[in-house]
């Protein structure tokens, strides 16, 4: 999965806090497949931020997360403008 994935990258051991998010997605792919409300996106968008702001300056303004699926499965799209690496933590 892509926030394991993510985890693995920048040597951070996986957190409560990112078990938590991790089925805050799972459980908004699995509604409605891919008929999300703009309430649910930005809470995504903002604990997407949230984890991923601990590593990265990124430029918010610019962020951009959709859903796309197919007859098979749901993908979910991040485009995500990165300023710099943080070294150390926050």
């Amino acid at each position: 999965m892509l926030i394991d994935t993510l985890m693995k990258i920048f040597g951070r051991d996986e957190k409560p806090s990112g078990k938590i998010a991790k089925e805050r997605l799972r459980v908004v792919l699995i509604h409605d497949r891919a008929s999300v409300s703009p309430e649910v996106m930005d809470r995504l968008k903002n604990d997407i931020l949230a984890v991923i702001s601990n590593y990265m300056d990124v430029d918010k303004g610019a962020m951009e997360i959709s859903l796309a699926n197919d007859s098979n499965s749901v993908a979910l799209i991040a485009n995500i403008p990165v300023n710099s690496m943080r070294h150390g933590r926050r």
